[in-house]
């Protein structure tokens, strides 16, 4: 007995003298590591704080969040944030922080999903569909005309109120000159009933002196930078930081008549650190990234900013800007006499 309680005492004394790693706090994990995206919402992902971007994503259940926070995801997420060291219980507590700024749209997200797991009740609505097939039968004897009378008049209706709309209303890129860079207490992003939203220049205002567009807000930002008409800062805290500017060209191939693309990383670097789209947008590798646009319109590749905060992909030659070399077809040869 007594040299039992002396190994017990030894092996306690061991487990005492071990030093403990603490987990980081999921805080920790989202600054460290998660905040280079969910802090601006780069490649889509959703932004820290937004109840609009975490709603739907919280509405499958935070299993499916942890699933694609460690394994990541199809969209560009890579599996733990890149960060392959992070235990798992430290990636699951970034994820809990991060849906813990938006508890209120978590809570009002999850009866999005308790109605779907009562469909099997629509099968009681079956059941009772025959009853409601036999009023319909007698009532067609003594009256078969009203029928296609209502029909007639329903459709017109909805020829009625088809016309009156704006065909052009759902298209943003059709807006009018007058909804065009509209001054803050009405353009449906500030608080109108706040003081300072009317302290706020107008877009038309700060925008007067800088070269002009034919798309987005109508103003060319990469010729404003050339005529030093504005100075964005590289980096967010530091105001003296200096771009590292690439000048340098790629040139994409395009099958068909179209002109080729150009993607000139001048005018990009001038105003974006490389991190923003490498490696999670596209790979720095050649033929490593599938480049459509349909994938473009889904708001993928270069879909992730052109519609959004750049240019729109209607101003189709500002990319489609290389001529292709077409070669003259050489001359029938002459049948000899």
């Amino acid at each position: 007995m007594k040299i039992s309680n002396r190994i017990t005492a030894i092996v306690a004394g061991l487990c005492l003298a071990l030093p403990v790693f603490a987990q980081q706090s999921g805080k920790d994990v989202y600054t460290k590591v998660c905040s280079t995206c969910h802090a601006t919402g780069l490649a889509g992902s959703p932004r820290l704080g937004n109840g609009g971007d975490w709603a739907p994503r919280a509405a499958k259940g935070v299993a499916s969040l942890y699933q694609s926070a460690l394994n990541g995801t199809p969209k560009g997420m890579p599996a733990k944030g890149g960060h392959m060291t992070l235990p798992d219980a430290e990636v699951k507590a970034a994820v809990d922080y991060m849906l813990a700024s938006v508890k209120d749209a978590v809570k009002a997200a999850k009866p999005e999903v308790e109605p779907k797991k009562e469909e099997p009740k629509k099968a009681e609505v079956k059941k009772e569909e025959p009853k409601k097939e036999e009023p319909r039968k007698a009532e067609a004897k003594p009256a078969p005309a009203p029928a296609p009378v209502a029909a007639s008049a329903s459709s017109s209706v909805v020829a009625t109120e088809a016309s009156a709309a704006d065909i052009n209303s759902f298209n943003r890129l059709l807006k009018p000159a007058s909804k065009r860079n509209l001054p803050p207490p009405e353009d449906g992003i500030h608080d109108p009933s706040n003081d300072g939203t009317h302290a706020l220049q107008p877009p038309l205002t700060a925008f007067s002196s800088l070269p002009k567009s034919m798309s987005g807000n109508r103003v060319n930002w990469v010729e404003a930078i050339g005529q030093k008409k504005i100075n964005p800062r590289y980096d967010r805290n530091d105001p003296k930081a200096e771009p590292i500017v690439m000048d340098m060209n790629i040139v994409r191939e395009v099958k068909g008549s179209m002109p080729d693309v150009v993607y000139p990383h001048k005018q990009h670097t001038e105003w974006l650190d490389c991190s923003n789209c490498h490696p999670a947008i596209f790979v720095p590798q050649k033929g490593a990234n599938a480049i459509s646009m349909a994938a473009i319109l889904l708001g993928e590749k270069c879909g992730v900013c052109h519609g959004k905060v750049a240019f729109p992909v209607s101003e189709c030659r500002n990319c489609h800007s290389k001529k292709k070399d077409i070669a003259k077809a050489p001359a029938p040869a002459t049948a000899a006499k």
